[in-house]
């Protein structure tokens, strides 16, 4: 019977759990057949979610890959050859490192994630006593956070080498506590920023888009209340003269990627271009640019559509898991599904102040010779920033949008720096890198080291104390703005908020 078990966890994680496209288009199957729905509005939903999100995939691969020339470029052009802050390239790492270093096998990792999945499911399903309202979806970024928050929990608690079966307890414990809480947190700004679309984010930046977001609003309640306007949204910009074409977030998204791109691009050069394999050498350099630019513009609105094309289908399925599985419990997704909300401009922005702020960061790493240098990822520079400037505008407009992802970049940057070569991740080339791993966990892996497990406690406590507070700060609306949040708009319009 155990093997029977075993072999279905095994099908269910290779193929659904760890691919998101499947594991959403199961969760859309899962609540259309808890609706009752007929079997039509089932398999058509189904397939919607599914195609939708390999289209967000698709937009999320092109971007990933238009942006390879820059990385590639400061490696080797500029010999910036060093740890890349990236969560593939984490991953990669702990697979790399964990036997040499701690003697464990990384398949260990999936049965942590496994453990720690359960450990969110059970939270929630008692929401009333927990307040924790969030299912933690994306299947892929918890392969990811498992396999870095496994060498991270090793090194902090060398005493659980020896045993298994407490290390999977310290270490799903935390783990569950964490997608939890963190998705949980967002599940206000989140339906604020949707108008009640019924899902919050459940990435790895978490707790750095509810700081922000909160700093946000109290920076625009400061303003207003000093009569300022730098507070305003994006969206409600109008722009004067030629400047009107940036009201376009397509057009705003071409030329500052054109900006962006062109210059690190011309300053690589035509023959690096040529014999990295970028370029043929046929090329011309200025149309090779154009088109490298506006790939950003493609992709964004590739992914952008892919958003259109499942997140209803999620959030009306979800509807029949919350009714009946799990009361009141709203779907924690990849963060990209916030960029078909609010400004799309606040996208760019965002990523632009973020990658500015790890531009910065770097070199200063450079120039102060650090022994960790790194190599700025994609991911985190994007999604990370770009996440934070959507939410960041929602609440306090272009002002927040430019600070927020800076400051946030700086943090990508330091904090891993900090965090890898001291865990001795960096030396196998790689950290997740992400705001929540390069601030949040870092500051727990030294709360076990130097506490041991009276640290593991303080942790759990604090975790389980975050959602309470959240509760006790707004009792009357806290279950409401998931339940009806057409009612918890009508309270907070007679409010005045």
């Amino acid at each position: 019977m155990l093997e029977v078990l075993g072999g279905i966890w095994q099908i269910f994680y290779a193929n659904i759990l760890t691919k998101p496209h499947f594991f959403i288009g199961f969760m859309v199957l899962l609540g259309y057949l808890l609706l009752r729905k007929s079997w039509y509005e089932t398999l058509s939903g189904t397939i919607k979610a599914i195609v939708g999100f390999m289209i967000l995939s698709a937009g999320s691969g092109g971007l990933v890959v238009s942006f390879r020339p820059i990385l590639v470029g400061l490696r080797d052009k500029f010999h910036l050859s060093a740890m890349v802050i990236d969560p593939y390239f984490g991953q990669n790492a702990v697979q790399a490192g964990v036997e040499k270093v701690f003697g464990k096998s990384f398949s260990n990792v999936v049965l942590l994630l496994a453990i720690a999945f359960i450990t969110n499911l059970i939270l929630v399903r008692f929401s009333r006593i927990t307040k924790l309202r969030s299912v933690f979806t994306t299947g892929h970024v918890q392969l990811q956070q498992a396999s870095t928050a496994y060498w991270l929990i090793l090194f902090a608690l060398p005493a659980l080498v020896t045993s298994d079966v407490k290390l999977l307890i310290v270490m799903a414990v935390i783990l569950g506590l964490y997608w939890a809480v963190g998705s949980n947190l967002l599940v206000r700004y989140s339906q604020e920023l949707t108008d009640g679309a019924g899902f919050t984010i459940a990435h790895q930046q978490m707790f750095g888009i509810a700081l922000f977001t909160w700093l946000a609003e109290k920076m625009a309640k400061r303003d207003r209340a000093k009569g300022k306007t730098s507070s305003k949204r994006i969206e409600d910009i109008e722009l004067p003269g030629w400047m009107s074409i940036f009201n376009d977030n397509m057009v705003a998204t071409g030329v500052l990627m054109l900006m962006f791109f062109g210059g690190i691009l011309l300053a690589l050069g035509k023959p690096f271009l040529i014999e990295a394999g970028f370029m043929k050498p046929g090329q011309n350099l200025f149309f090779y640019i154009v088109e490298t630019s506006l790939k950003f513009a493609v992709y964004l609105a590739i992914l952008q559509l892919g958003v259109r094309t499942f997140i209803s289908e999620l959030t009306q399925s979800f509807k029949g898991i919350s009714d009946k599985l799990l009361p009141g419990a709203v779907p924690g997704v990849d963060c990209a599904i916030s960029y078909n909300f609010g400004s799309p401009n606040a996208i760019t922005i965002g990523f632009l102040a973020g990658a500015i702020g790890q531009g910065i960061a770097i070199a200063t790493l450079i120039a102060l010779k650090s022994p960790v240098l790194v190599v700025a990822g994609f991911v985190p520079v994007f999604f990370d920033n770009a996440t934070i400037g959507v939410y960041a505008n929602n609440k306090g407009g272009l002002k927040a949008t430019l600070i927020f992802p800076f400051i946030a970049g700086l943090c990508q940057v330091f904090g891993s720096a900090f965090i890898a070569s001291w865990v001795g991740m960096a030396a196998y080339g790689g950290y997740l890198g992400m705001w929540d791993w390069a601030v949040v966990w870092p500051v727990f892996t030294v709360i076990m080291k130097y506490l041991s497990y009276a640290g593991v406690a303080l942790i759990v406590i604090v975790l389980i104390l975050i959602p309470q507070l959240q509760y006790l700060k707004d009792k009357e609306n806290y279950f409401l703005i998931t339940e009806d949040f057409e009612e918890y708009k009508r309270r907070q319009e007679e409010k005045g908020e």
